[in-house]
């Protein structure tokens, strides 16, 4: 059975990795940005619309604010960039938000922080992949026809490459990262030249389009909303910023300074692209509508249902490249394929804030432990059907999946950073350095600010966004924390339950007498064994039960019993509906009744088959039977196999495979290889 299984997912993942090799999968900085940072480097592909589509509400006289939008999107951004530099070198362990919060603002807080990033990241992979889909649409229109399937198809083709490990991953998803950073850069320089220097004339295709505007003559408190709903759109830019300082453990050393360094890297590369797309798209007099059908007008009449929207950043290369140009389509191509590769972000952040949480018993401990490739297999599927179900249900909409986004993000902002002004504090209240006090001073100031600018943002998010759909990001929050609280109580009932007191010894843990019983069907190998080794335990009393279902069967066993001389006593119950659990559950119990200090031990024996169909045939009756004596207080099960010759057969097929490892062979921590003996050391004295 092993073998079946086996095969089929070393094709798919590779080759189970040794806990050893652990140190080989860590990321050096060129891999770590892509892996890392590919979700806010990704985002300058739809933020920049975002905030078009929601100023188009007013008509394109709202335009000439997106310059002020940005602006503040580019401070928040560094804001955040410089405070999360704070935060890695303070905390290198890789529990980033949730490990700060949970020390300095207690497990409440942490727990909330925990919750929003892990909606976060679930979202990260729906509205990543949606988009993707959406720009790979405008070229195939199979993809647009089918895009919730195409969606889930690639979120399990994402799932299967992370499964393979974080550093195989990595070198898949650097290329394209990278190609779209150049391929960006690129076409803002081009655009700067040809529209600063050679004064051409750069129009989008939507350039002759007219927008008709749903809310005229916006002044006031109503502009004031519609611009900070414009700018909290915008803030989508910022998503993924935390995954640093949650994967700090998977750099390699210096892990701080690396994380940090390319923390920055990140940073510079999402401001300056975005801030060049803003630019360009009002150059070449981008439109963009909500409802494309009914609010863009080509000569005064709505261009309808057959028009395609196409992103920003698409019609901003066709003015700039020229339609249908090389550089077009490798600039469309790589970004429809980043904006897949940015679930990536998820994909690492979630399964190792998963292993911490585990750790911590707030969520099963399954996702503690790493899969053959060493990465968190458990936690890379759950976060892969978590967003497929979200891509089902919203049908791959980017529109409306990114109304659920970026709430659970700025919770964790704000938190974490408040949580960090308490540890600058805490540490300042000890520290007599006059020179670390002054860098401390100088963190705490930069933390303080970011937990006031972001707190604000996310004040501005709910407001604006709670009735288009944030409702249901928190309804998520709220679902995970409650969800977490009650893995923990379990797991904290547990321990309590199963800890020991102080007080307690052999004697109070020792039972006064051990019933044993061995079940037989019929006398062969197997019951011979099971009675053997039943005797070698030397219980106070040992009898053997056999279940009464044909009277002339039975009385075949009692004479065969007589026949071998067997000197255990042997116990029929009669079971008229032919019954065989239900018998022995009812035995056992009574046992119990009538001596509840005495422990019930039963023996069962069992066949060891080697093919999995075997397994359809034998040991049904025994699988069923240990099921319900588990639930039995004060009940021992002994299982005394055979091996028959097909379980020998397949044992000495596994030993020719060299490499064979079995599945979970590697599941734990790393192992210290052993060291080698010296040739011509003496022998240990004694030996």
């Amino acid at each position: 059975m092993s073998k079946l299984t086996d095969i089929p997912k070393r094709i798919l993942i590779g080759r189970a990795l040794r806990s050893d090799k652990l140190g080989e999968t860590l990321l050096p900085k060129r891999i770590a940005l892509p892996v890392f940072a590919s979700d806010p480097l990704s985002s300058v592909a739809y933020a920049p619309g975002e905030v078009l589509l929601v100023l188009s509400v007013a008509g394109v006289s709202a335009y000439h604010y997106s310059p002020w939008i940005a602006v503040a999107v580019v401070v928040l951004m560094f804001t955040v960039v410089a405070s999360y530099r704070q935060n890695v070198h303070a905390y290198p362990s890789g529990g980033g938000d949730y490990e700060v919060a949970t020390t300095n603002l207690g497990p409440k807080a942490g727990l909330t922080v925990a919750s929003a990033l892990l909606v976060d990241y679930v979202l990260t992979v729906a509205v990543s992949i949606s988009s993707g889909v959406e720009n790979l649409g405008s070229a195939i229109p199979f993809v647009v026809e089918n895009k919730t399937l195409c969606a889930v198809l690639i979120i399990v083709l994402l799932t299967l490459m992370n499964l393979r490990g974080v550093k195989e991953s990595g070198k898949l998803f650097a290329i394209p990262t990278y190609v779209f950073v150049v391929g960006v850069f690129l076409m803002i320089a081009w655009g700067a030249y040809r529209g600063l220097i050679a004064g051409d004339d750069m129009r989008a295709p939507t350039a002759d389009f007219e927008i008709h505007a749903e809310k005229t003559g916006l002044a006031g408190l109503a502009l004031v909303f519609l611009l900070l709903r414009a700018f909290s759109s915008g803030c989508a830019a910022l998503t993924g910023v935390e995954a640093i300082s949650n994967g700090v453990p998977a750099f390699r050393k210096p892990k701080s300074r690396n994380a940090a360094t390319t923390l920055a890297l990140m940073g510079a590369l999402a401001v300056t692209m975005f801030c060049g797309i803003i630019g360009l798209a009002m150059a070449t007099d981008v439109k963009m509508a909500e409802n494309p059908e009914h609010d863009l007008l080509k000569d005064g009449t709505p261009v309808g249902g057959d028009y395609t929207q196409d992103p920003v950043i698409s019609q901003v290369a066709a003015a700039v490249f020229g339609d249908g140009t090389f550089l077009f389509v490798l600039l469309a191509a790589a970004t429809a394929l980043v904006l897949f590769l940015a679930a990536n972000t998820a994909y690492n952040g979630f399964p190792l804030l998963g292993s911490i949480l585990a750790q911590d018993r707030y969520l099963p401990r399954q996702l503690h432990t790493r899969g053959d490739r060493l990465a968190f297999s458990n936690g890379i599927v759950l976060l892969a059907g978590a967003a497929a179900i979200l891509v089902y249900i919203y049908g791959a909409d980017s529109t409306k999946l990114i109304q659920l986004y970026i709430v659970g993000v700025f919770v964790s902002f704000t938190l974490s950073q408040t949580g960090m002004v308490r540890h600058w504090n805490r540490h300042l209240a000890t520290e007599r350095d006059p020179a670390k006090r002054r860098h401390m001073i100088r963190s705490r100031a930069i933390n303080t600010f970011g937990a006031f600018f972001t707190g604000l943002v996310l004040v501005v998010v709910l407001l604006t966004k709670f009735t288009h759909g944030a409702w249901v990001a928190l309804l998520g929050m709220v679902i995970f924390y409650v969800t977490m609280t009650a893995i923990r109580r379990h797991y904290d009932g547990v321990a309590e339950e199963l800890s020991v007191a102080d007080e307690e010894d052999d004697d109070t843990m020792r039972p006064s007498r051990v019933h044993a019983i061995v079940l037989v069907s019929k006398i062969h190998k197997p019951t011979l064994r099971a009675l053997a080794y039943a005797k070698l335990m030397r219980s106070h009393k040992l009898e053997a039960l056999s279940i009464s279902v044909d009277p002339a069967e039975t009385k075949a066993l009692q004479n065969e019993w007589q026949e071998h001389g067997i000197d255990v006593p042997l116990k029929i119950l009669d079971s008229p509906y032919r019954e065989i659990t239900r018998p022995i559950m009812d035995y056992v119990k009574s046992l119990r009744r009538e001596s509840p200090r005495d422990v019930v031990s039963v023996y069962i024996p069992e066949y060891v088959v080697g093919h999995w169909y075997e397994h359809l045939l034998h040991n049904q009756s025994a699988l069923r039977l240990k099921g319900r004596l588990l639930f039995t207080p004060g009940v021992m099960v002994t299982s005394v196999p055979w091996q028959l010759d097909s379980s020998e057969a397949a044992k000495r097929r596994a030993r020719k495979r060299a490499d064979w490892n079995a599945p979970g062979s590697v599941r734990r921590g790393p192992v210290t290889p052993p060291k080698r003996e010296k040739t011509g050391s003496k022998p240990p004295s004694g030996s």
